[in-house]
């Protein structure tokens, strides 16, 4: 098995392809251990290295953030060791109660508005946020706004924020009229 690996926006995440599909669809991430405890295999063993902080499951990636106290040429290894020992293996990435992102419809996905916003994401955002090693997430859409997540390698990237309001709110509003602004989402 060759895992590749590639650098992202943010410094703090690193972006490995195992070759093997990860995810059948949507994305899972896992901000801490807790959240992996019991939901994903993948995502705790890669918890149990020292210095990794998060784990991001996308459809044929795994994107891993370490701490400042470590470098990638030390964390590096022993990521990638734990992701093939993970797959040679064969076991499950995450179980069955996991809720994946994307799964699930959006907040009064009938509402035409919204339809629009969620195929302008899943068309022109979300490829380009994917191949950062990251993703965004629809969580709503009230009063002119647009409320976002980013996850996986964009959650913690410094130019996340420019991200959401230069060029997903511009676009949003030029082929949206009723878009006013794009926020993080508040949960």
């Amino acid at each position: 098995m060759f895992i590749q690996s590639e650098s992202t926006p943010n410094p703090a995440t690193l972006k490995f392809i195992p070759g093997v599909p990860v995810l059948n669809s949507g994305s899972a991430d896992f901000p801490n251990i807790g959240a992996a405890r019991d939901k994903s295999p993948l995502a705790y063993a890669l918890f149990e290295i020292e210095g990794v902080t998060a784990v991001f499951l996308g459809k044929d990636f795994i994107s891993v953030s370490k701490s400042e106290m470590i470098e990638w040429q030390v964390l590096k290894p022993a990521v990638l060791g734990a992701i093939m020992e993970h797959f040679t293996r064969g076991l499950p990435v995450i179980t069955e109660a996991v809720e994946v992102d994307g799964d699930e419809e959006g907040p009064d996905f009938n509402d035409p508005i919204v339809q629009q916003i969620q195929e302008l994401l899943d068309t022109r955002v979300r490829p380009a946020v994917a191949g950062d090693g990251g993703d965004i997430v629809f969580r709503g859409f009230d009063d002119g706004i647009v409320y976002l997540s980013m996850q996986g390698a964009c959650a913690g990237c410094p130019s996340s924020t420019a991200t959401l309001k230069m060029g997903i709110e511009n676009m949003l509003r030029h082929f949206i009229p009723e878009v006013q602004e794009v926020r993080p989402a508040p949960y």
